[in-house]
């Protein structure tokens, strides 16, 4: 059997983090995280500038606002599940089985790493590997690597940096680690202080037989966790892949020009995220809450799926800018969907095409400039009425390659919109009308072909149609298409209209 091997990575001060990974203008600054209700909030997790001018964990709210410059941030669970997420999913490229070992205000999982050495080369080389991926999705870790689950744990909680402990060196590795290290109940910890036990090691040197006689048999698993030989049951997890960031504003954001900074770095966590497993873009759900309770959201979708950062982050600009949010942002949330990046093969002779994201930029604007429900690509409505239609995003479809059997032979060009007519009847048929410049004289009728529908709502449509052979007065023929709009009256009459040409 091969030997275990185990990677631990630990995120100290992860609700800070969680906060600071988006909020990269923050990262100079000293930051403090408080959690629990008003007035009685303490201070929970902090950044290391902070750290240096003297806050400490459990200080209260009025003594952390007595320090100049220190900025006070509330604990958000929703940000720290977002990071979360991401973290275990960085950390899973590295091995599929992973086990969250999160204590306290620590972000922590340890990776099974036995047999990637022909992967990711040597420990040492995947630790350094793992950490700079880390850091790149906004995250600072320690990592201790070792051949036991628990020693790998405890040197990556009291480690800063990269550690690697050899294989029979746990004990050593673990020697000089504090007795608190064990998180023991405060009746055996007051116990081996009496004692003046204060280190593992000097845990580790005590009689077993002894010591299991008057503290019972648990010591027993201290004594082997502190000599590293305590044997562990793996009980991997899975991280889920999803596509969303989320940031909390600790105040208000009216200025697009801030909101879009932060979102900035959101669309690059998240291009970055799909494109660690081969995936693209295909569409981003935008979603505040704005100041009084309402909610903004925006769909942005562009014609093909892609990992261009900066153009993901221009159509989110045109978006806010041609629906900007009525009230001051509070939080903002993207969730992405996952596509398959397109590649097009162009001939050897064929015209260069513009790129997809310009056209994505142009379709942008112009619905800025003429509406939602103007710009996008036909398709025609389930209904019997005539040249119903509605408004789709533009998409680009595959390339069909069957072929049509039987070319049309009769083609309807339809006037938008219908021209107004004066029509001359004889029993009851057209045999010459008239548009605002020429006369023409009806060769043949074909008709009347009646439709109707839509009479329970206001969109509800009534008219008679007629296929028509005509000739101008110079004797050019024509086909055109006639229609009887019940509808529309005009002196008490039907309205009649040009609607369309055979061509």
């Amino acid at each position: 059997m091969k030997q275990e091997l185990y990677a631990c990575v630990y995120a100290a001060e992860f609700p800070a983090q969680a906060w600071l990974r988006l909020r990269t203008d923050l990262e100079a600054e000293p930051v403090a995280v408080l959690e629990g209700r008003a007035p009685v909030e303490t201070v929970c997790s902090v950044n290391r500038p902070a750290r240096l001018k003297g806050v400490c964990l459990g200080m209260t709210r009025l003594e952390a606002e007595g320090i100049p410059g220190l900025r006070l941030l509330a604990r958000s669970a929703e940000t720290e599940a977002a990071a979360r997420s991401a973290l275990l999913e960085c950390a899973a490229h590295f091995s599929p089985r992973m086990e969250d070992a999160s204590r306290g205000t620590a972000c922590a999982c340890v990776l099974d790493i036995a047999g990637t050495e022909r992967l990711f080369g040597p420990p040492e080389r995947l630790a350094e590997r793992l950490r700079t991926s880390l850091a790149a999705a906004g995250f600072r870790v320690s990592i201790a690597i070792s051949s036991n689950f628990h020693t790998a744990r405890l040197k990556a909680a009291a480690t800063r940096g990269i550690l690697v402990i050899s294989h029979k060196q746990e004990a050593i590795a673990l020697s000089r680690l504090p007795i608190e290290a064990l998180g023991l109940e405060e009746q055996h910890a007051e116990t081996f202080a009496i004692w003046g036990i204060q280190t593992l090691g000097e845990l580790a040197a005590l009689p077993e037989v002894e010591l299991i006689t008057r503290l019972g048999a648990q010591t027993a698993e201290w004594r082997a966790l502190a000599l590293g030989a305590l044997p562990h049951t793996f009980q991997p997890v899975e991280a889920e892949f999803t596509l969303k960031e989320f940031c909390e504003f600790d105040t208000p954001v009216e200025q697009t020009e801030s909101l879009l900074f932060v979102a900035a770095r959101m669309i690059d966590c998240l291009v970055a995220r799909a494109a660690t497993r081969a995936f693209a873009v295909a569409s981003l759900v935008v979603r505040m809450e704005l100041e009084g309770g309402s909610v903004y959201r925006r769909v942005i979708r562009p014609a093909i799926a892609t990992v261009d950062r900066k153009f993901l982050l221009k159509l989110l600009q045109l978006a806010i800018a041609a629906h900007p949010p009525q009230a001051a942002v509070m939080l903002v949330d993207l969730t992405a969907e996952a596509g398959q990046s397109s590649k097009v093969q162009l001939g050897l002779f064929a015209p260069q095409m513009p790129e997809p994201s310009r056209l994505d930029v142009t379709i942008a604007r112009l619905k800025a400039i003429a509406g939602e429900d103007r710009v996008g690509s036909p398709v025609l409505e389930d209904t019997h009425r005539p040249g119903a239609f509605r408004m789709d995003g533009f998409a680009v479809a595959e390339a069909e390659t069957t072929q049509q059997t039987e070319r049309p032979r009769l083609a309807l060009r339809r006037m938008r919109p219908a021209v107004p007519i004066r029509v001359e009847l004889r029993d009851m048929k057209p045999v010459a009308f008239r548009d605002n410049e020429r006369r023409f004289k009806v060769a043949a009728a074909y008709g009347p072909w009646k439709t109707s529908g839509c009479w329970w709502s206001s969109d509800d449509w009534n008219a008679e149609e007629w296929d028509v052979l005509a000739a101008t007065s110079g004797g050019s023929p024509v086909a055109c298409l006639l229609v009887r709009n019940h509808q529309l009256r005009k002196d008490g009459r039907s309205v009649w209209q040009l609607e369309a040409f055979y061509d």
